[in-house]
């Protein structure tokens, strides 16, 4: 259900471009779940291949979440509310400028670009990196209050 409201949610934002909760809802499934966490990532990413198709944009969804995912998990466990509320929406917003970039090694990988290449096609980038980032940074705010959901909806279940 976590991996299909990732995918919902992506579907239902599509219209603003470089705007959606997947980065939200992958640290808060985190922060919550832990490893277990990669279980509605991958449900996304393949939910997202299967209705979009498998094509060589998806390559590279099979590991910008999980990097998304690990960085969360370098966050200490057992936040105060006051970082947490800093340290989340930072975190999107970190991967949000930096999606272009994590995303270009696959890109030169599978279209044999050069050093200079790949620079260029990141640098290409940058200005919907920085729409994602602001978007992330914005929307961020909301992981603090989806954690506390999703801890008091662990609790019960």
């Amino acid at each position: 259900m976590l991996g299909a409201l990732m995918f919902t949610s992506k579907i239902a934002m599509e219209g603003l471009p470089n705007v959606h909760l997947l980065g939200v809802l992958t640290v808060a499934y985190t922060v919550v779940f832990r490893l277990r966490a990669l279980f509605p990532i991958y449900i996304y990413v393949m939910l997202n291949g299967l209705f979009a198709g498998f094509s060589l944009w998806w390559v590279p969804y099979l590991y910008i979440w999980t990097l998304l995912w690990g960085a969360t998990m370098l966050l200490p466990k057992h936040l105060t509310r006051r970082a947490a509320a800093v340290a989340y929406p930072a975190l999107t917003a970190l991967h949000g400028i930096a999606f272009g970039a994590l995303y270009a090694p696959a890109q030169a990988i599978m279209f044999r670009l050069s050093l200079k290449e790949t620079l260029v096609w990141i640098a290409a980038g940058l200005p919907f990196d920085l729409v994602h980032s602001v978007s992330n940074l914005a929307l961020g705010l909301l992981v603090f209050p989806i954690t506390k959901v999703l801890f008091m909806l662990k609790r019960r279940i």
